[in-house]
């Protein structure tokens, strides 16, 4: 299978800074990086610059290199990544503190002017392994998930059908690169279906607003539902977008709605895991029901969902409680691990959440389970929640939420912050949320 689908050398690849890449250029680089690499096999590639990435990634398929994507890199994940691939090196475009050996993305501005590299788009063994993604197990070990070529690119190409990408859009994205999601949304999807990635890694509403305004049309924008909260709570004059992509948390159907008025575009929200790629979308603006990528099919065995099929390299268990309508459709029901028992009565952790979003007043928050560690003198463990809201105070909060909710899942502590502990990628670490259960946090609540 080709490495990437752009048919002449002309085609833009990227944007940087509002410059055009061309596909020639693009060849070049990967082809220049590829024999500039370490003799190392595996590879960290930590590049922020989303371009640098993708010619890091290209250049290690190329030459026969495997990418390691981890959850962290933290020093513990760094040590456990060292021992699965003892010749893996950090390829970066910036600072670093990863304790491994690093290669440093050269500067390809100043290389001297030679012959053209000839046009000719590499074709990559379909069964070549590519990369390794990695879980945490439930010891806390990275767990390596292999991804072959072949399957990589069934998986976006299947996606671009479903998202409707018939012809080739500018793509940018409020996530990393590194993050499953970001990989393939905003660096495979763009890099497989002939689109444009746009290098630019934007955080803050005005900086979001002001790269999306300079994109050439059509344009996608490949975010999560915390960067459009932020983003539509902002008041500013959003651009007009074709597309909007979500993923890595539920999305409220308001906030669906909202987005696709302000943006005066579809929003199609993604559902998958690192260890399946994406599995299937629905608008959430209007649908309940997720629809499944072709050729991929779900069941139900002794409790727990199963996929298999399509692009998947082995049939996978779902860490979601789901139940099928058809063939090729499914309702998601919450998190198996996100389902919470209080005295003989049942919630979900996304839905206690999502009656503390609909609070006016209250712009982040997220129940979060404790632990058993927790439990009071009578052994009953309840959940707690972090909250961002600076117009009120916590009783004001909990009498709010004991219109919505049964008392017994009322957050105890309700902890109030300044801002949560998110990633990248607008998740919460259960180790962050753990972590406001002391000290001045919790003294606070």
């Amino acid at each position: 299978m080709p490495l990437f689908s752009h048919p002449v050398p002309e085609a833009v690849v990227a944007y940087r800074a509002g410059v055009a890449i061309p596909a020639a250029q693009f060849l070049a680089d990967v082809e220049q990086l590829a024999d500039a690499f370490p003799p190392g096999r595996h590879v960290i590639n930590v590049c922020a610059d989303r371009y640098r990435f993708m010619v890091g990634f290209a250049a290690s398929v190329r030459s026969g290199r495997v990418s390691l994507l981890p959850p962290t890199h933290t020093p513990e994940v760094v040590r456990h990544l060292a021992a699965f691939a003892p010749d893996v090196f950090c390829l970066t475009d910036g600072d670093c503190d990863i304790e491994l050996p690093r290669m440093r993305y050269p500067d390809f501005a100043a290389r001297p002017e030679g012959p053209a590299c000839p046009w000719r788009v590499p074709e990559i063994a379909a069964d070549s392994v590519v990369a390794y993604v990695f879980t945490s197990g439930s010891t806390g070990i990275p767990m390596p998930h292999r991804k072959t070529w072949g399957r990589l690119a069934r998986c976006v190409l299947d996606g671009a059908a479903r998202l409707g990408l018939d012809r080739p859009h500018a793509v940018l994205a409020t996530v990393p690169p590194q993050h499953m999601y970001g990989f393939e949304s905003s660096v495979l999807l763009p890099m497989l279906s002939g689109g444009r990635v746009c290098a630019e890694h934007p955080f803050y509403p005005a900086d979001i607003c002001a790269l999306l305004e300079a994109t050439a049309r059509p344009r996608a924008l490949v975010t999560t539902p915390i960067h459009l909260r932020a983003l539509l709570a902002s008041q500013r004059d959003v651009p007009q977008a074709d597309l909007i992509i979500s993923a890595t948390a539920p999305l409220a159907q308001e906030l669906a709605h909202e987005s696709e008025v302000r943006f005066q575009a579809r929003l199609l929200e993604i559902y998958g895991s690192t260890e399946t790629g994406q599995l299937a979308t629905r608008r959430t603006a209007g649908e309940l029901e997720w629809r499944l990528w072709p050729h991929v099919r779900l069941a139900l065995e002794d409790g727990r969902a199963w996929v298999r099929g399509g692009h998947l390299e082995q049939p996978t268990a779902l860490c979601d409680e789901v139940e099928p309508t058809d063939a090729g459709h499914f309702r998601l029901q919450g998190r198996l691990a996100d389902l919470v028992n209080i005295a003989g009565k049942r919630s979900s952790l996304a839905y206690l959440t999502h009656q503390l979003f609909s609070i006016e007043g209250v712009l982040d928050g997220a129940f979060f389970f404790p632990g058993e560690s927790t439990a009071d003198a009578f052994g009953v463990t309840r959940v707690a929640a972090a909250v961002v809201a600076p117009t009120l105070d916590a009783a004001r909060i909990v009498e709010e939420l004991r219109r919505r909710i049964d008392p017994v899942f009322l957050p105890r502590p309700l902890i109030m912050l300044e801002r949560l502990p998110r990633n990248s990628t607008g998740k919460l670490p259960r180790q962050a949320l753990q972590a406001l259960l002391s000290g001045p946090h919790l003294r606070r609540a």
